[in-house]
């Protein structure tokens, strides 16, 4: 796993598309999902560490991104 893409294949394997047109939302709304994916032990913790990753470095620099506008 290597990328918010990827991240979204994970999610979409049990059913879950998110996009509400904001991007830092649409992140926030995938990690809130894994997260619920893997206390219900759907998703091992490699994949779910990754995933995290990804998400929360990608959130950073939508924040980041934000702040400079």
């Amino acid at each position: 796993m290597k990328s918010v893409y990827d991240v979204q294949q994970l999610l979409k394997k049990y059913g879950t598309i998110i996009y509400v047109g904001d991007r830092l939302a649409d992140l926030e709304l995938m990690e809130d999902e894994l997260k619920e994916l893997f206390q219900a032990q759907l998703v091992d913790v490699k994949d779910y560490q990754m995933a995290l990753l990804i998400l929360r470095h990608e959130a950073q620099i939508e924040r980041e991104k934000r702040e400079k506008e």
